[in-house]
């Protein structure tokens, strides 16, 4: 967040605001395909304002999210499609064979393919933007794409709505403090998912 420092002060006065609940929802829905900021930072404080809201607010936070990620998807599909014919035909070879190796592995292994895209979007470090654009070029089945990102988006919110509701400051101070070995953790287990994939190819 350091390299975002404006954004996230901007999305905490947002947190603050009359309209806080749709702006919520805008932040929630953007940052699945484009913008930097997770919407953990709205969240927080507007949980920590209404504790007995933290579900609520962790629900449409994750329904708003969802619906980005639908767009990201099919900006990752039509993005490709369109940008593929600008590459030299080389370029356009080795772009077309990589997708195609990923298609084929996804079909071989999609069990694996399931469980990254589950902690990829339960994980802090990789932007969920980047999560539904490569879903989109790759082509994962739209259904099982959407269920993963609910699965792990859906544990990022909820747990967050739980310890507050339990908790309150003391939760937010706590996963401010342990979010950076909690994203890393999560990205160890998917460089070896990936380090399975390409040793058993």
């Amino acid at each position: 967040m350091r390299l975002f420092g404006t954004l996230y002060a901007r999305a905490l006065v947002w947190a603050r605001a009359p309209r806080a609940v749709y702006y919520l929802c805008a932040l929630s829905f953007v940052e699945a395909f484009i913008f930097p900021v997770m919407p953990e930072v709205m969240l927080a404080p507007m949980m920590l304002g209404k504790r007995h809201r933290a579900f609520f607010y962790a629900n449409i936070s994750l329904l708003f999210s969802l619906l980005g990620a639908l767009v990201g998807y099919a900006l990752g599909h039509w993005a490709y499609e369109a940008v593929k014919p600008l590459f030299s035909v080389h370029m356009q070879e080795i772009v077309t064979t990589w997708v195609e190796n990923l298609r084929t592995d996804m079909n071989q292994h999609w069990l694996a393919m399931l469980g990254a895209l589950v902690l990829a979007a339960l994980q802090p470090v990789i932007p969920m933007k980047f999560v539904t654009w490569a879903a989109g070029i790759v082509g994962v089945p739209i259904l099982p794409f959407m269920a993963c990102i609910a699965i792990g988006r859906g544990k990022r919110v909820w747990l967050l709505a739980l310890l507050i509701r339990l908790f309150g400051e003391r939760a937010e101070r706590m996963l401010h403090r342990h979010i950076e070995w909690i994203g890393w953790l999560a990205l160890a287990v998917l460089g070896l998912l990936l380090a399975w994939w390409l040793w058993s190819r």
